[in-house]
């Protein structure tokens, strides 16, 4: 299938020599919009009858940091502790008044792998408050929070916490598989001669660890090798992904210097200083970036440190109600929480697609287009798999071969697209990052006066998640 992609799309109308040019000129031109304000357009709304809305009231989450940093020491309960404790601070949410907390992780901790119950109870909330964990790769608290939406619109709940948390600092390994066998056996062994038998029967290469899998299971393949190779099928150069990750650790910076992301709290980690920025930010130069080798595919792949998403430590929090509860506990809800899809495709060839499979149809859903959205959000998994994505949605031929459309839905405006950085400079704890991009939708909204934003993600086995947000009447 790649091979058969370059071919299509390098004589594919939308993608063309000049797009480089043209995508770097407007990409980093659109620092100047940071603090513009944009008038709020005339839209419908996208309530529908006899549905509950169900809106985000707040969303926190703790600064994320470099793995092997400040939280070094932690343990991934504690991050989310402290995103939970963050919400309650914020929101002066009564501890006993949630229906279900739901969070999202990937890289489970093994003496935590229930890590919502573990850091609520932390948290200090009741005891009585159901809570449980889900997976679903880079977009598991995506699942944490539609999960809440789907028990909110069944009538089940009217209060849900939905968040995410990974710790990268610190992952579960193994011993062998034959070295696991053999202490099992040794713990049921009853005499000392069939302890001293099994002793005897350890070798060295039994004693070799078996560390976390940085590769597809269905495939044997690392994403950044399936990134590097996106990025040939699509054209995207070397260029033109440097200069993606520069705009995006460049709005990054500007964002944080102006205090836009409001969403970070605060937290003293223990024996340690207080952290309250993220610390992956880290505006370069192009020809800093130029430098850089290829990091997966050598010597002639064009996906390099800088241009990937890093290993990062982080947890969010959301606070997601129906309405009408909102409204009778007297907060002021940030956002709906509208349409979404989750979808999936081929591992191999399209394990980074998901926005481009993910987009249309929700769009689709939700009644819009591509011209009703003010606001995108898109994960940034590296700066080939973004400008992948967005050349398959200006795509006919990929929208007539992959999705069935007559035509395009064409890529978003850029002056709309991730203004506040993304996952390449803010860093991407995989199971915390939905709801990051959800409350900055949400904030992104608010402050520059728009009505819809649509977040996407891509997620390892080939998954994807695109969710419609409409901005609460101001």
């Amino acid at each position: 299938m790649a091979s058969m992609l370059m071919n299509s799309l390098r004589c594919c109308p939308p993608v063309n020599p000049a797009w480089a040019v043209q995508y770097a000129t407007r990409s980093l031109s659109t620092s100047v919009q940071l603090h513009a304000q944009v008038q709020t357009k005339s839209k419908k709304t996208l309530a529908k009858p006899g549905v509950k809305n169900i809106v985000l009231v707040e969303g926190v989450r703790t600064p994320f940091l470099l793995s092997g940093t400040t939280y070094a020491d932690l343990m991934p309960h504690d991050l989310a502790r402290a995103a939970l404790q963050g919400l309650l601070h914020k929101t002066s949410l009564p501890k006993d008044a949630v229906d279900y907390i739901i969070y999202g992780t990937v890289i489970q901790e093994v003496k935590t792998s229930n890590v919502a119950r573990e850091a609520s109870l932390g948290a200090g909330f009741s005891d009585k408050i159901p809570s449980h964990t889900v997976t679903m790769a880079c977009i598991s608290s995506n699942v944490a929070m539609t999960t809440g939406v789907g028990l909110i619109t069944a009538g089940q709940c009217d209060t849900i916490v939905a968040g995410g948390v990974e710790f990268m600092s610190d992952v579960p390994i193994r011993h062998s598989r034959k070295m696991r066998k053999t202490m099992l056996a040794l713990n049921r062994a009853k005499t000392l001669g069939q302890r001293l038998s099994l002793i005897g029967s350890i070798r060295m290469a039994h004693l070799t660890p078996e560390l976390p899998a940085v590769a597809e299971f269905s495939t044997a393949e690392t994403m950044g090798h399936s990134a590097d190779r996106l990025a040939a099928a699509f054209g995207v150069t070397r260029l033109e992904q440097d200069e993606f990750a520069l705009r995006s650790h460049t709005l990054a910076k500007q964002a944080q210097d102006a205090g836009l992301l409001s969403d970070v709290i605060s937290f003293k980690v223990p024996g340690r200083d207080t952290v309250a920025k993220d610390n992956g930010i880290r505006p370069s130069s192009m020809e800093q970036l130029a430098k850089l080798k290829p990091a997966f595919i050598k010597p002639h792949g064009t996906v390099t440190a800088a241009n990937s998403s890093f290993l990062t430590d982080g947890a969010s929090a959301v606070l997601i109600m129906s309405e009408e509860k909102a409204l009778a506990m007297g907060y002021k809800p940030k956002a709906y929480l509208r349409d979404f899809v989750f979808v999936s495709q081929d591992p191999k060839d399209q394990l980074l697609l998901g926005p481009a499979y993910g987009t249309p149809k929700v769009l689709a859903r939700a009644g819009l287009t591509m011209d009703d959205i003010d606001v995108f959000e898109f994960h940034e998994a590296f700066a080939g798999q973004i400008m992948a994505n967005l050349k398959a949605l200006d795509s006919d031929w990929f929208a007539q071969t992959y999705m069935g459309r007559k035509v395009k839905v064409g890529a978003p405006a850029m002056e709309k697209f991730n203004l506040w950085g993304g996952s390449l400079s803010l860093g991407h704890p995989f199971g915390a990052t939905g709801c990051r991009l959800v409350t900055t939708v949400a904030h992104r909204l608010l402050k520059e006066g728009g009505q819809y934003g649509l977040v996407a993600a891509c997620a390892a086995g080939g998954q994807g998640h695109a969710m419609v947000i409409e901005a609460y009447p101001q």
